[in-house]
């Protein structure tokens, strides 16, 4: 048999779209002809299962065919179940990887890329490609020019992905992936996406592909950011006495951070009313949540419009604000390079390079130790905690787009909030930092916990891919085996994220939500996604309701109090009001204890019950000034002290001499 030939690192780099293919003596064709791009068969989304793939041999079940995926990702240990790519056995001379699409299919590309591994370099640098019906009788694609087998460029490092559109696209049902050389020292790996359109079934021979479709009539497809303004706007002047579009900032290259706000008095805070958000693109190649916004703004818009019941609560009982794009810079370079060409990682970061999930001021540390020292909540509170004098100097390490946000934070009086990600089927919930410092992970809760699992759950429960028990998972970990929701710091730590920010620094209850395996689905999975999400969104959004809410008024005045605390027995965290003294504190099910207090006013305490009815539970408090807060103001406004408020005062000095 031959024995394929090793090569040396390539000295040259392979360009992501490679416009030659190279025939067995090495010389290169032009192409004559570059097909239109068919849309990927699913491997990387999943949609081509595990016994779809298979492969001439395998190192080890972690590095077997099912592995062979584009952009997925190993665990930290190599040799474990889940590895970084399918990879052939050493002594395997004839190595090949397969795959059956279930059905004839119009192959036109291969997209490849090598090894995902901390610890090895392994990545495949040419291959053949054949076609067959029977998975027996096989045919190859060759060259137009020579009537050669075509050999195609693969990849010249482990991550980039390398495109090749075949010569002449072929309809079939399996197709193979044959590898020529690979990088010496190396072996032969790859993870790979097919390039495929259906054709035509009128016998029905095959079973059905697997159909696409939405019901509802949005715009889906990718929007850069000039598409994005254009969508926002349209959706706006179809909707405009329930939409509002404003602008919480710039990037650092100068793109606005545009954000819908859609409810039924825009522009306004009611009294009484929730504020609730969904944030998308905080890394720009994680490109489904910004679409998953952009088409939910539509469908609120169209559904209010047609008078559906749900989605009139909705705006007519909170307010809800959208901002599909904090990440705008990275996103663009993620999209000029398309969905199947962006990889792992280009456009995470902003321009800058600062990621923006690590950017936030680490507001842990501080609340730790304050706890350790018995200072909590006495001397130190425990919510609302100020920013650390470093992250606020003129030179600290803070990107605009974080700027921005944390503006906005404290603008808006926000109860519950989603972060939208991608790249992983599961909701993750603060702390997203460990306790214990440098460990890599470790369950590390928040006193609201049960609440925090009770949202995840919520969306995860309602998320069509999630509750799919049959899929696999999408990388290296089994969320499923926890009802897909796990504590943010027990899957990886993250100082600085907008999670543990939100909740430390404001009212704002928020999670995270990785929302597919995919970061960048083709357009043409869109609809899909929304059919995944669109129960969830709303479902989520519905859950500010949970817990109790209400009034805090001067008892005297029955004017609104702003920033008084109000605390739960057993609960050390708090939450303050708006400035018309209205509140929200999300609780689940039970009866609590609650202390409304101010400044200048006797606190007051009562029971309030949250049942399983929907909610919230009103929660009212009328606070009476003390007399020392009653005389300050006398005093200020130039007035003389009653009689009554005198002698009390005197009784009080009598008191403490």
């Amino acid at each position: 048999m031959k024995t394929r030939k090793k090569l040396t690192r390539p000295s040259s780099q392979v360009t992501a779209r490679p416009l030659v293919t190279t025939s067995p003596a090495g010389t290169p064709n032009p192409l004559e002809k570059q097909e239109p791009g068919c849309p990927p068969l699913g491997l990387e989304s999943l949609r081509i299962s595990d016994n779809q793939l298979e492969a001439s041999s395998s190192q080890s079940f972690g590095l077997g065919p099912h592995r062979g995926r584009l952009n997925i990702q190993s665990g930290l240990e190599d040799g474990d179940l889940y590895d970084g790519a399918w990879c052939a056995e050493e002594q395997d001379t004839e190595p090949w990887f397969q795959v059956d699409a279930g059905h004839p299919t119009r192959f036109s590309g291969i997209v490849t890329q090598g090894r995902n591994s901390v610890w090895r370099y392994d990545w495949v640098t040419s291959y053949k490609v054949q076609f067959s019906n029977d998975s027996r009788s096989w045919w190859r694609s060759r060259n137009h020019s020579s009537g050669m087998d075509a050999v195609f460029p693969a990849n010249s490092d482990p991550e980039t992905p390398v495109l090749n559109l075949l010569p002449e696209p072929q309809v079939a049902r399996f197709i193979r992936l044959l590898p020529q050389t690979w990088l010496q020292g190396g072996a032969s790996c790859l993870r790979a996406e097919i390039l495929a359109c259906p054709v035509s079934d009128p016998n029905d021979l095959f079973p059905k592909a697997f159909a696409l479709a939405s019901s509802d009539p949005l715009d889906f497809q990718h929007h850069n950011y000039k598409a994005m303004r254009k969508l926002m706007k349209q959706v706006h002047e179809q909707c405009p006495n329930i939409t509002r579009i404003y602008s919480i900032g710039k990037s650092h290259q100068g793109l606005k951070l545009y954000v819908m706000e859609m409810s039924d008095q825009p522009g306004e805070h009611e009294l009484g009313e929730p504020e609730v958000r969904y944030v998308a693109g905080m890394h720009g190649n994680e490109a489904l949540g910004r679409e998953l916004l952009l088409l939910l703004m539509q469908f609120l818009c169209r559904e209010f419009l047609r008078g559906d019941p749900r989605v009139t609560r909705l705006l007519t009982e909170m307010r809800i604000h959208l901002l599909p794009s904090m990440n705008p810079d990275g996103y663009e370079t993620a999209y000029r390079r398309g969905s199947e060409l962006v990889g792992w990682a280009e456009g995470r970061w902003n321009h800058q390079g600062i990621d923006l999930n690590h950017n936030f001021a680490d507001l842990n540390t501080p609340l730790w130790e304050a706890e350790d020292d018995g200072l909590v909540p006495h001397t130190v509170p425990n919510h609302h905690l100020p920013l650390p004098t470093y992250y606020t100097l003129p030179n600290a390490t803070v990107a605009p787009e974080t700027r921005a946000v944390i503006e906005w934070m404290k603008r808006i009086p926000f109860v519950l909030s989603a972060n939208l990600h991608g790249g992983e089927l599961v909701v993750s919930y603060p702390f997203d930092m460990t306790r214990t410092p440098w460990a890599a992970r470790e369950l590390t809760p928040t006193p609201d916990d049960a609440v925090f699992r009770w949202l995840s759950t919520v969306y995860a429960g309602t998320n069509r891919a999630m509750q799919d028990t049959g899929r696999r998972p999408c990388h290296n970990q089994d969320f499923s085996l926890h009802g897909n929701v796990i504590n943010g710091a027990d899957w990886h730590t993250v100082p600085g994220s907008m999670n543990d920010f939100s909740y430390l620094h404001t009212n704002c209850f928020e999670v995270t939500v990785e929302l597919s395996c995919d970061k960048f689905p083709h357009e043409n999975e869109l609809p899909q996604e929304w059919e995944n999400n669109k129960d969830a969104l709303l479902t989520y959004l519905e859950q500010v309701r949970m817990g109790i809410a209400g009034l805090v008024l001067d008892k005297d005045t029955e004017l609104g109090i702003a920033d008084a605390v109000i605390a739960v027995d057993g609960i050390n965290h708090d939450v303050t009001t708006a400035w018309g003294g209205d509140y929200w504190r999300l609780l689940t099910p039970g009866d609590y204890m609650v202390t409304a207090s101010a400044d200048g006013y006797h606190t007051v305490t009562r029971s309030c019950r949250v049942t399983f009815e929907e909610g919230p539970v009103p929660c009212n408090f009328l606070l009476t000034k003390t007399p020392k807060q009653r005389l300050r103001e006398l005093l200020a406004a130039g007035a003389k002290v009653p009689p009554d408020l005198r002698r009390r005062l005197e009784r009080l000095r009598g008191q403490k001499d």
